[in-house]
């Protein structure tokens, strides 16, 4: 019997109630959070409320959708299943885990039965033209049908919006939240400086939209592997380590390279078999090799917690990409199953600079629908230095003249730097203390005050708007507590893009009319920090009174 977590126990809460109230919910979980567990017992609340409840879990590939079911079942013991894939096709259970693949067929959505519930796993892939067409079938069966997602990674790389299927985001479980339960390990980041300049340089020439290639004509240079492996050796020399690269002939020679120093190393690729790919993680889980390199292979749905050391040589334009590759060694060690094993953190060595562009771990949500113009791209161009002729960019070999383009390197990377970075270490929105015993944040909409009681503390949450009334989130002796619940509070209903320019305002200087309005004790404020004593006096501090809970 798998007993929840009181953090799972709060997520499943909330995205029932979020489905109930909206008929579709988004659910945000990262890696070891339980995601499996956690929609499993989501489902079987409506199931075991309703016996006639039918409902439909959709992942995108068969290793998950064999996942779900068996976790699934462990959950829910008297709830029958059946499977949909390409093999089977069937619907006899009252919960059916199927391939989207199969399931999106012009014939197999014929058979979709009346559904009440549509689950969607790893949901950033939901405004694929396969899912579109199920939800419209299964909406087109019972225009009622709920819909609940649930993923690690809410933003999209092509910035399409999951709010074209979800007006609502029921719960997000933050990775810093896991780190600090012991749910993870911390990362221990380095940004290892061989090649940013040029890196970035690229990022901005193509406006972020560059391909692998282009970023291993950089990183795949032998005087760049061996600073690789010269670091790795420093930092993480006995951890089994996961390497992700640009192109498949930049992990063979970065294979090549490691094993040429004697370490036990192997590449996978989307050119090897599945059998051969499932020879080689076995290979890495009874011990015959210590580094598994590979390309888009293992960035998502793939674990093997004693992983304790990740290592970064392609570029992810999108903080979803670094979060999915670092996530691969942050799970935690089960002594249960890895008796010998001990591991307290994973070492990140990023020698790109993923982990410079996006700076932190965490992600928000944003549902907001973008309408983004399509612009047509020429193809890029760039001039023989031999002959002086307009080539491809990308070509090594100058169709006119023969001279050979090689990526300059430079001669000695001894001396690189290497700078430790903190991947949860954010921008906030500051709390203002209004007296001894009371602290006080806001945004542009929402606000949380956090008050000191003779016994405990009280944090109450509201809203700008005069006719809603302040709610009790928090009452309790744990500070810490009561200020990540009060950032969730406002980060939960806050725009992101809001939350930043808030957050920026912190820059500025507060403005003559402002401290008009604020009392003469407070001195040498920033912007934010007066709008925040302004919304105390205009939209709080009526409210606190009438509850009894200021008192000035």
């Amino acid at each position: 019997m798998i007993t929840l977590r009181p953090r799972q126990i709060e997520f499943v809460k909330r995205s029932i109630e979020a489905l109930l109230k909206h008929g579709n919910t988004l659910g945000v979980a990262p890696t070891g959070a339980g995601k499996t567990i956690m929609l499993s017992s989501v489902i079987g609340h409506f199931c075991m409320v309703n016996p006639n409840f039918k409902v439909c879990v959709v992942a995108h590939r068969k290793e998950l959708t064999e996942q779900n079911n068996d976790k699934f079942e462990k959950v829910n013991h008297s709830l029958s299943t059946s499977i949909v894939n390409a093999e089977v096709k069937d619907w006899s259970g009252q919960v059916a885990f199927a391939m989207v693949q199969t399931l999106s067929k012009k014939n197999t959505l014929k058979t979709i039965p009346h559904l009440d519930l549509l689950v969607i796993d790893e949901t950033h892939h939901v405004t694929a033209k396969s899912y579109i067409k199920i939800i419209q079938q299964a909406k087109e069966i019972n225009p009622n049908v709920m819909i609940y997602g649930i993923t690690a990674t809410p933003q999209r790389g092509d910035k399409s919006s999951l709010g074209q299927i979800f007006n609502n985001c029921g719960d997000q479980i933050f990775l810093g939240e896991l780190i600090e339960s012991n749910h993870l390990v911390k990362p221990i980041t380095y940004s290892v400086d061989v090649a940013q300049e040029k890196l970035m340089a690229l990022k901005k020439k193509n406006a972020g939209d560059y391909s692998e290639s282009e970023v291993a004509d950089i990183l795949d240079q032998a005087v760049i592997v061996d600073e690789v492996i010269r670091h790795w050796k420093a930092k993480a020399g006995d951890r089994k380590t996961v390497i992700f690269c640009s192109t498949i002939k930049h992990a063979e020679h970065v294979c090549v390279a490691f094993r040429s120093y004697g370490i036990r190393t192997d590449v996978v690729t989307s050119e090897l078999t599945k059998e051969q790919r499932e020879f080689v993680l076995n290979q890495l889980t009874i011990g015959e090799i210590q580094v598994l390199i590979n390309v888009a292979i293992l960035t998502e749905g793939w674990d093997y917690p004693p992983i304790s050391c990740v290592v970064l040589l392609r570029q992810s334009s999108f903080k979803s990409t670094m979060i999915q590759m670092i996530g691969r060694g942050l799970r935690t060690i089960d002594p249960a199953i890895y008796p010998d094993i001990i591991k307290k953190d994973c070492v990140v060595l990023d020698f790109g600079i993923s982990t410079v562009l996006h700076g932190s771990l965490e992600q928000d949500v944003d549902l907001e629908i973008k309408f983004i113009k399509k612009v047509k791209k020429d193809a890029k161009k760039k001039n023989c230095k031999a002959c002086d002729r307009e080539i491809p960019v990308q070509t090594k070999k100058c169709q006119f003249c023969g001279h050979q383009h090689e990526a300059e390197i430079k001669e000695d990377l001894s001396h690189v730097e290497v700078v430790l970075i903190d991947m949860f270490k954010k921008s906030e929105m500051p709390w203002v203390k209004i007296d001894s015993n009371t602290s006080y944040i806001a945004a542009f909409n929402y606000w949380c005050c956090l008050k000191k009681l003779e016994q405990s503390l009280i944090l109450l949450g509201g809203s700008k708007a005069k006719e809603e009334e302040p709610e009790i989130i928090y009452q309790g002796n744990d500070a810490r507590k009561a200020v990540d619940l009060a950032n969730r509070f406002i980060k939960k209903r806050e725009k992101p893009y809001a939350i930043q320019n808030f957050i920026n305002m912190a820059n500025f200087e507060a403005t003559k009319q402002q401290m008009k309005y604020i009392p003469a004790k407070y001195k040498d404020l920033s912007q934010a920090e007066a709008s925040v004593i302004l919304s105390f006096q205009f939209d709080a501090k009526r409210k606190l009174e009438e509850m009894g809970v200021y008192n000035n």
